[in-house]
């Protein structure tokens, strides 16, 4: 789905680099939990950590606090226990402080005791976790509290603008917020909501609405860096994705970094493919991997469907070609495949890179404007599918495409004609569907059917099949198949 307004305008003044003279620009974790020293590169100032339970999402943020002298030190978070021992383990980051540029920093415990703490460059660090999601009443000294019969006795009111951002996030509207503290302990606050006429406090309000009460009246400094661990528990999926605008506007505005860790593909769809991490754990150590689309994400920390082999493509669109080429040939094939997007082209070089360390036999398509990459395998025709897709058809003056729709010939050519005139090939199935008033995915899955039967080669499909088949069959793809002009890549040299 496209980027939200917020998140456009935070990356546009990402992109124009004069923001955020404070920020952490990468993470090495080292002798910790599995980490052998795997970097976790920051490249925007909203990044979403993704992977399966214990694959060490928040070992990262807990690491990330520990690399800046405030209150945290990392022998709070990687502490020695009767079961545990942290012995010759680092933590490095890059850190950029303004005009001084950047400077690597570490803390080490290379035997009994941490080392680096006084070296820590100042930052403030705000490191959110888990149990901000309790609920009121099981927190320690809350149920006391509430059996108390002593008064309110002071509070802090949430200003305007904080009441406003939590009407908007809630999709409620709060006539007035505050965080209560009675005389029975003035160490232990309660969030205080009116809405409808009516108040309540923490204590009879929903977990999320608690939660997020307390998490928006938090005042972030600016410069300053916010960990939040599994940001959208409790939250439903609209409050998910206006809690991620809401960041963005808040991000644009101090220049603060946000890092969060989550399983839910509505925070990362709201988010640029540069600020998706992925990890993942394999027989080689962990695998980070950038750029990750949502589809890709969920479908590595779910376990349904159950399909023979996961074919990897770039986005839907490459996925749905792959899938009419293979029908072209092999219908019975389809139903023995999982198409999964991947997201950037980047993505897909990496993941050819790690095929051996898939559970399930896979394959990874590279679109065919790419270059040749190990393990991975190029879709025909030398081009981005949409152009190659297009400006075949329209070489056959686009026959097959009408009677599929019940449109004219004349006004299919027209409209894909009109399309091709946009300089962003991304747009052109889009605008050739409003045009002819037709599902934009409909019409590409007809023009990808009709290119596949009308304008692809038949040795170029039959080899496509053939090495589906061999996937499928358990059979390693033939060796130097990437280093060699195979059929595949006689359009690209």
């Amino acid at each position: 789905m496209p980027l939200s307004r917020e998140m456009r305008l935070l990356q546009t003044k990402w992109q124009g680099g004069q923001g955020w003279p404070k920020r952490l620009e990468w993470l090495e974790i080292k002798g910790i939990r599995g980490w052998k020293g795997q970097r976790i590169e920051l490249d925007f100032p909203i990044v979403a950590i993704v992977g399966e339970n214990g694959v060490g999402k928040s070992t990262v943020l807990q690491a990330m606090a520990s690399v800046y002298k405030g209150d945290q030190f990392a022998s709070d978070f990687f502490p020695d226990t009767p079961w545990d021992r942290v012995r010759g383990a680092t933590i490095e980051a890059s850190i950029r402080e303004g005009e001084k540029g950047s400077t690597v920093s570490s803390v080490r415990k290379p035997t009994n005791r941490w080392r680096g703490n006084p070296e820590r460059i100042q930052r403030v660090v705000e490191y959110i976790d888990l149990r901000r999601i309790q609920p009121i009443s099981a927190r320690t000294g809350y149920a006391r509290l509430a059996k108390s019969q002593n008064k309110e006795t002071k509070f802090e009111a949430f200003d305007e603008a904080t009441l406003d951002r939590l009407s908007h996030v809630m999709a409620r509207k709060y006539e007035n917020a505050r965080l209560a503290i009675t005389e029975f302990d003035e160490t232990r606050s309660v969030p205080v909501l009116q809405r409808d006429g009516s108040s309540f406090s923490g204590f009879h309000g929903g977990a999320g609405e608690t939660a997020m009460a307390e998490l928006l009246k938090r005042r972030v400094q600016k410069y300053s860096i916010v960990l939040i661990d599994e940001v959208e528990t409790s939250l439903h999926p609209r409050i998910q994705r206006r809690l991620v605008r809401d960041l963005a506007n808040l991000c644009r505005d101090i220049e603060c970094q946000f890092v969060l860790t989550t399983h839910s593909p509505y925070v990362l769809s709201e988010l640029p493919s540069e600020a998706r991490i992925y990890i993942m754990d394999g027989s080689a150590g962990k695998q980070i991997i950038k750029g990750v689309s949502p589809d890709f994400a969920m479908t590595k920390m779910d376990e349904e469907p159950h399909p023979e082999a996961d074919i990897y493509a770039e986005d839907p669109r490459s996925a749905q070609l792959l899938k009419e080429i293979i029908i072209s040939r092999d219908r019975d094939l389809i139903g023995r495949l999982q198409f999964i997007p991947y997201g950037a082209a980047s993505v897909g070089r990496a993941l050819g890179q790690m095929l051996d360390k898939f559970p399930r036999p896979s394959m990874v398509f590279l679109d065919g404007d790419q270059a040749v990459s190990p393990g991975c395998i190029l879709l025909p025709g030398g081009d981005a599918p949409e152009r190659v897709v297009f400006e075949g058809l329209s070489e056959k003056n686009c026959v097959g495409i009408a009677s599929r729709i019940s449109r004219s010939e004349s006004e299919v050519i027209d409209a894909c004609t009109s399309a091709m005139t946009l300089a962003d090939h991304h747009d052109w199935v889009r605008y050739a569907g409003d045009r002819l008033v037709v599902g934009g995915n409909v019409l590409w899955q007809i023009m990808c059917s009709e290119w596949s039967k009308q304008c692809l080669k038949d040795k170029e499909s039959k080899e496509i099949v053939d090495l589906v088949k061999m996937t499928l069959g358990g059979h390693p793809l033939p060796v130097g198949l990437w280093e060699q002009k195979h059929p595949l890549f006689a359009t690209r040299e």
